[in-house]
């Protein structure tokens, strides 16, 4: 043994020995525990004698990678104060590169007495490490080969956002083994079925090791979804067949090779360890008054998240994990970019959220992580949580506006049809400022967290009585509707319009400007039988159905795609605000009631107003060099069948329709005339094309 260094955190193997080094700003005693070769007899327990600031190390020679290990920190147990030292409980390396063992909930992994009359005060005396997860130490080599990553263009886009469980639990042709882990995650069937959809980028669930919660395993549930982080720099064990490692790197160089981004959905805003009255397993034994935002003198946790508690991301150390953790599964793990949980709490500062505050400004600087990827879920909790456009470039955001307003328009609400506008157009009053692209709206008609595809056109009402809470759990503002029946049904009417309406709401998400994002499944009418909220169904409930996938639906989403990938009039980085361009003197964007006139502002509003057609060009701020001569008209009908007038056509051209979700097998035809005849409640889509 020897003094070893401050820097790299975490366990580090340098072919010789390892390094160990953690940050604790309040410790008295930090110690070491080093575990047999199975990982749970305790073998030895050394003190780290080398304080360097606030991060403790030392480095034992002869170590090797399998190495099990955790530590002990000592200190003042004093809740009161923010302090809940105990060097009882068995403590993960927050900077852990591989995590074994599941959390068992007994008391012993609890810092206070359960049953105690003071409670949390209390302090508890039984050893934990039979009952928690261990570190590992883990040589992250990797043979790359020439892996390097696709570097989708934000214009070309497609976000197919996953879980690896639900994906790959029932899907055709995998193998046993590869169900329910990365390696089945890249496996051949799977990535063909992603490269015919057109997706270019896939969006992976949370993936950082994370517990199960006692109130979903006392229930016989599990967290499926994976929203309790508790290592941010460890894959989750369950979704590696040989535990390692290399198995999470496998993944990403095969989705590489298929031209395939690799996004992972983090969770930096909480940790899994819950409120004042949570288990001791990792940040609130280390330095809970450090890694925590606390109320008052701090023997309650700030709440941001509606977890229970709030990572200090305020603190430079704390600051600094998160900003490692991202460098590392892009420089080690060759990720292509992230989604922020909750991302409000990363940006609140103490004036409240803060675009130009410490974390954000650490991404905009970083050499790494400002050249990947950055989405937002633009929310928390919080005061003031709510920031939807308020993100700096380059992020991305979740536009639950757009959400709401395609479901309300296509279920009939009245008044909708300028949302529809302001939706189609890139969601423009909200991202058009300070140099943000077009493709800043991230344009999802259904996500994990609600209702699939199906389901928003089969039920009315969520049903989530499977989840044990009553029904309770979950949104009651899903803007869904049933179309006559809750629920399946036989009646090949209602079948044939939900089949529509699904179509429809698809369709106006990929033609809008902005990112699309699909849920795997809707692709194939996957069904949650109503649930909205299955965060704990990891059962065929919370899985895709493979077994009875809509061929027709999929057939129709691949053609949309393929029709997006060849227009780039639908996918442009420029916002369009109906200015002519200086090319032709057209407008880039212009606006058309069925008869062909120009809508009032009176008429946008007024509830009757049911059709609307939108002709595109390049926007007007398209530099010369990447203009294109594209035109595309795309008509909205949510009213009943009519004749709609078309553009003008240019000398020698005609339009042509080549989508119409009234009747997804129609090939392209030219319309003949000035007029053509939409059927109700559906979605046209027209080009010019040269008349022969």
């Amino acid at each position: 043994m020897s003094a070893g260094r401050p820097s790299p955190i975490g366990a580090t193997f340098d072919g010789e020995g390892v390094n160990f080094a953690v940050f604790s700003e309040h410790a008295e005693r930090v110690e070491l525990c080093l575990f047999d070769h199975d990982g749970w007899i305790e073998i030895a327990r050394i003190p780290l004698m080398e304080r360097d600031g606030d991060v403790w190390h030392i480095y034992i020679s002869g170590l090797t990678p399998g190495t099990t290990y955790g530590y002990r920190v000592h200190g003042p147990y004093d809740p009161e104060n923010g302090h809940r030292f105990n060097p009882n409980k068995l403590l993960l390396d927050p900077y852990a590169k591989r995590i074994i063992g599941e959390v068992a909930w007994n008391d012993a992994v609890m810092g206070y007495s359960i049953g105690a009359k003071t409670a949390d005060l209390s302090f508890d005396r039984r050893d934990s490490a039979a009952y928690v997860p261990r570190s590992v130490v883990v040589d992250p080599s990797f043979e790359w080969g020439k892996d390097a990553p696709p570097e989708i263009s934000s214009s070309e886009t497609l976000i197919y956002e996953a879980h690896v469980k639900g994906m790959t639990a029932e899907f055709p042709g995998l193998r046993r083994a590869q169900r329910g882990r990365f390696l089945g995650m890249s496996s051949e069937p799977v990535l063909e079925h992603l490269n015919k959809l057109g997706v270019t980028t896939v969006q992976l669930l949370p993936v950082h090791a994370f517990l199960d919660d006692k109130f979903l395993v006392d229930a016989n549930l599990s967290n499926y979804w994976g929203y309790q982080s508790i290592g941010f720099f460890a894959p989750e064990p369950r979704y590696m067949d040989q535990a390692g490692i290399w198995e999470f790197q496998a993944m990403v160089r095969r989705f590489h090779a298929a031209g395939i981004e690799v996004i992972l959905d983090v969770v930096y805003n909480h940790s899994g360890e819950g409120n004042h009255l949570g288990p001791t397993l990792c940040f609130r034994g280390l330095d809970n008054k450090s890694y925590y935002r606390l109320e008052g003198d701090g023997r309650y946790y700030i709440n941001d998240t509606g977890t229970g508690n709030t990572l200090n991301v305020r603190h430079p150390m704390v600051l600094r994990m998160i900003m490692d953790s991202l460098r590392y599964w892009v420089e080690v793990m060759h990720v292509d970019g992230f989604r922020f949980d909750l991302a409000t709490v990363l940006g609140r500062e103490e004036e409240g959220f803060n675009r130009n505050g410490g974390f954000l400004d650490a991404l905009g600087q970083d050499p790494v992580l400002s050249r990947v990827k950055l989405i937002a879920e633009p929310w928390d909790l919080g005061p003031g949580g709510y920031q939807l456009g308020n993100w700096p470039h380059p992020f991305l955001e979740y536009n639950d506006k757009f959400r709401d307003g395609i479901r309300k328009f296509w279920r009939g609400d009245d008044g909708l049809t300028g949302k529809l506008g302001r939706c189609l157009t890139g969601s423009a009053d909200t991202f058009d400022h300070s140099g943000r692209a077009a493709t800043s709206s991230i344009n999802f008609i259904t996500c994990h967290d609600g209702m699939t595809l199906r389901d928003v056109v089969s039920y009315s009402r969520k049903n989530n009585h499977a989840n044990g809470e009553n029904n309770r759990d979950g949104t009651d503002a899903n803007w869904s509707d049933n179309m006559g029946v809750e629920g399946p049904t036989d009646d090949p009417e209602i079948n044939a319009a939900r089949a529509q309406r699904q179509r429809n709401l698809i369709a106006t998400g990929f033609l809008s400007q902005g990112t699309p994002m699909l849920l795997a499944g809707d692709e194939i009418g996957n069904t949650q039988m109503g649930n909205n909220n299955t965060f704990g169904q990891d059962n065929p409930l919370g899985w895709v159905n493979w077994a009875d996938a809509d061929d027709e639906l999929l057939a129709f989403v691949r053609k949309l795609a393929c029709l997006r990938r060849e227009h780039k009039v639908l996918r442009q980085t420029r916002f369009l605000h109906s200015r002519p361009r200086s090319a032709d003197g057209k407008p880039d964007v212009f606006w058309r009631l069925p008869d062909g006139a120009a809508p009032t502002r009176e008429e946008w509003e007024d509830p009757k107003t049911k059709t609307i057609g939108v002709e595109l060009r390049t926007s007007s701020t398209t530099p010369y060099y990447a203009a294109s001569d594209d035109v595309i008209f795309l008509v909205f009908n949510n009213g009943a069948d009519q004749d709609v007038v078309l553009p003008p056509c240019v000398p020698h051209k005609t339009w042509e329709r080549i989508l119409n979700t009234a009747a997804p097998d129609e090939g392209p035809y030219c319309v003949m005339g000035d007029t053509v005849p939409v059927q109700a409640h559906s979605v046209s889509v027209f080009t010019l094309t040269a008349i022969t």
